[in-house]
């Protein structure tokens, strides 16, 4: 089983019992600062967000089900209280227990389902491309995302479309996202494209520089809204397959070449990960 397969294995066989990010990470053979980096990039869940939505989700099977003691339901989620139970009850779903338990129907609520663990071995994850890359001079629209929001990078997109082809000094007509600062479920996140250096900067855009450093190029078959499955085949077992280790550092990047049609989402697409010396 992939990290990640074993992680989701862990959680789903201890639902409301408790479990640390250490214990995650000693099951997965990984370190728990790559594994916190490779699960929301994989999943669109941090670990404690995919964790908390997982326990509340059983927990709400329960109660639409007319489970009588409230509180044995969030004493069975992990929760010491009525009260704290309630709290993350409505933060995650928008209503209380009781009110879904006098309703007694859980139609309404976007659950949190079960990953799955079965990891992949598809043949369509073709060995990388490594190649050594100077350092990058980047300029593009730069956000904090939520990474178990599906529809925020694609909007970041949208924006920054009509900025394509009207860059000065871009050195290509390739665009790129860098993940930037991944913290749990949230990254910053840039839209852009590579400017020559010395190159001003349209006053509404961000500058970042990725450092010189080596590169997986891993190229994703297929259309872009089935980019986590390779992102997590990449993790499972690309990188483990070819003997290489991800830098730590700002070493996660798509590029979709020129020939990419945003609005098909069909065209050339990479993932880079930025990988140890």
């Amino acid at each position: 089983m992939s990290a990640i397969a074993k992680t989701i294995w862990v959680i789903e066989s201890r639902i409301g019992m408790p479990v640390t990010l250490d214990e995650l990470a000693a099951h997965a053979g990984v370190s728990r600062f790559h594994l916190s980096r490779i699960f929301p990039l994989a999943t669109g869940y941090s670990i404690s967000g995919y964790l908390r939505g997982r326990r509340l989700s059983v927990a709400a099977r329960r109660l639409a089900g007319g489970a009588p003691d409230i509180l044995e339901v969030a004493l069975d989620a992990g929760y010491g209280s009525h009260e704290a139970f309630t709290r993350a009850f409505r933060e995650q779903f928008g209503t209380t227990p009781d009110e879904l338990r006098r309703k007694g129907s859980i139609a309404s609520l976007k659950l949190v389902e079960s990953l799955p663990m079965d990891s992949p071995a598809s043949p369509d994850l073709a060995p990388p491309i490594i190649d050594r890359r100077p350092a990058m001079r980047m300029t593009g629209l730069r956000e904090k995302m939520d990474m178990s929001n599906a529809n925020a990078i694609p909007v970041l997109w949208q924006r920054f479309g009509p900025y394509l082809g009207h860059i000065p000094g871009a050195v290509a007509p390739a665009a790129y996202g860098v993940v930037v600062d991944m913290e749990g479920e949230l990254c910053d996140y840039m839209a852009g494209t590579e400017i020559a250096p010395g190159t001003d900067v349209l006053p509404e855009l961000k500058v970042l520089t990725l450092p010189a450093r080596r590169w997986a190029r891993f190229r994703h078959q297929g259309h872009i809204s089935t980019i986590r499955g390779t992102i997590a085949a990449i993790f499972d077992y690309g990188l483990g397959r070819a003997g290489l280790v991800q830098d730590e550092e700002m070493s996660f990047v798509e590029y979709y070449g020129p020939d990419f049609d945003p609005m098909a989402g069909t065209g050339t697409v990479d993932i880079w990960i930025g990988l140890k010396d």
